[in-house]
């Protein structure tokens, strides 16, 4: 069975929703599991409230001077490691987010995020691995404080990063439609246009609009690109992430839809974009959202489908499970019985029955895994029962809801057959997460069936997140150089302008 970092042994339902959540980081996503931020030893008492260390505070700093990047370093134990953390202005207050690089570890949530006068404090994860920070921040924007995890006290030091000067405009757009509105940002191109534009459709999973997977921005990265040769782009935070509203749990893919279509119409009411140039760019889930876009929206003129499934998203998922685990080392009898475990899931999630045997399942494993740990580390988990509801309650809460219920249920087919705009699909030779050779097959064969003018492409060497990779396993994307593979940008770049030309 695969092993999180932190050695404590999944139980069978934890390790078929442990697989789907990191699976749906590359349906775009951003659940990763989080490993423990220190490589401190475990210890015999749990986090305790930090002490904040003497620093020269601000007279008075306001909210929005703490927005932003920073770059700095947790210093525990005689250990230093470099942090980046992110902080923005979310729909109920701050929020924000830490990477530890050396240990694989991004989009860490900042938790209880507070800033008051001059003082900061959040923490990050739970339980054993609780780790508080609590600072001040002085007059240029540098934060210094403690640090505590475990029982063990550090310090920490961020500094404000610099932002590199862009050759070109990004302005900063909200949209709505119903009750949801959605924010984010509009990059142009220097001149006066009117500019080809893309919208680009994150994956699966509550994505920023940088789409930001294990320290590889890869909607910024790909924004950046295609702004410096001429093609606009808007991307934005997915529902109830940073500036937007809404629950992504209970939004289905034509919700999904509804959002990219207002922005859609958004680009046609500005002057500086061609109304007939106006393209999507979905990335995994986004590749599913962006046919039923382009079918609701006239306005939409062409797509690139970036590793979009064109199977079943319950496909996908035993497709995924399947390969994930034999790159982690799982015997082929490990990799059967999870998938037997996977199938009654999502047989519970369908039918909606059948949860109350997994859960009284899953929490006795899980128990019985609790009490075979050392005392001492036993110890740090408190309340046994509470650590295995709670633990339980929150993977079955992942899956159980109306958008993984639309997922898993979706058929892309019809919707691909549908279409009547230019096509661009490209897949990643070593994606583990929407295996290349059959869903390029089953894309194809849907365009033809559609009429469409269409290129469907397999980039060699490349994983889910299109870097260009060694094996394509999902513990690579944060060690791999975090950038595309050669020449894959280049391609959408011509393909766009072919179109809009």
């Amino acid at each position: 069975m695969p092993v999180p970092k932190n050695g404590m042994k999944l139980t069978a339902l934890v390790v078929v929703l442990a697989v789907l959540s990191m699976a749906l980081v590359g349906c775009g996503g951003a659940a990763t599991p989080a490993p423990t931020p220190t490589t401190v030893a475990a210890a015999p008492t749990a986090a305790t409230e930090a002490t904040v260390a003497p620093s020269e505070p601000a007279a008075e700093v306001g909210a929005a001077s703490l927005l932003g990047a920073y770059a700095g370093a947790i210093d525990i134990v005689g250990q230093k490691l470099a942090i980046d953390v992110r902080i923005q202005e979310g729909e109920d207050g701050l929020s924000g987010e830490l990477d530890i690089p050396a240990q694989g570890a991004f989009g860490i949530p900042l938790d209880k995020l507070t800033f008051e006068g001059s003082t900061v404090s959040f923490t990050i994860l739970s339980g054993p691995s609780l780790g508080v920070f609590a600072g001040e921040v002085d007059a240029d924007g540098n934060v210094a404080g403690s640090f505590v995890q475990a029982g063990y006290t550090g310090t920490f030091t961020l500094q404000p990063a610099v932002a590199e000067e862009l050759p070109y405009r990004e302005e900063e757009v909200t949209f709505s439609h119903g009750d949801i509105t959605l924010a984010g940002t509009l990059s142009l191109p220097d001149g006066e246009g009117p500019f080809p534009a893309v919208v680009m459709i994150s994956g699966t999973g509550a994505q920023s609009r940088d789409e930001n997977v294990m320290g590889f921005r890869v909607f910024f990265e790909m924004s950046d690109y295609l702004t410096r040769h001429g093609i606009a782009v808007l991307r934005y935070d997915d529902r109830g992430v940073g500036g937007s509203t809404g629950d992504l749990t209970v939004a289905t893919q034509d919700d999904l839809a509804e959002d990219v279509s207002a922005a859609v119409d958004l680009l046609l009411t500005r002057d500086d974009i061609d109304p007939d140039a106006i393209g999507l760019i979905g990335h995994s889930e986004g590749g599913l959202v962006a046919p039923i876009t382009a079918n609701l929206n006239e306005g939409v003129s062409y797509l690139v489908l970036v590793s979009g499934p064109a199977t079943t998203g319950e496909q996908v998922l035993m497709d995924q499970l399947e390969l994930i685990m034999a790159a982690q080392g799982a015997s082929a009898e490990e990799i059967e019985a999870a998938k037997v475990t996977q199938q009654q899931t999502l047989a519970a999630v369908k039918t909606g029955e059948g949860w109350e045997e997994i859960i009284a399942r899953s929490e006795a494993e899980l128990r019985a895994i609790v009490e075979a740990l050392p005392e001492e580390q036993r110890k740090t988990i408190g309340d046994v029962d509470k650590f295995v509801e709670d633990n339980i309650a929150a993977q079955i809460a992942g899956v159980n809801n109306p958008w993984f219920r639309s997922f898993v249920e979706y058929d892309p087919v019809p919707a691909l057959q549908a279409l009547k705009v230019p096509v661009l699909g490209l897949f990643g030779s070593l994606d583990l997460q929407v295996p290349a050779e059959k869903n390029a097959a089953a894309m194809g064969e849907a365009l033809k069936q559609a009429g469409v003018s269409h290129r469907v492409e397999i980039i060699p060497e490349a994983n889910h997140l299109f870097q260009k990779a060694i094996t394509g396993a999902v513990e690579e994307y944060g060690v791999l150089e975090p950038a595309f593979a050669p020449g894959m940008l280049d391609l959408i770049r011509d393909w766009i302008l072919e179109q809009v030309g």
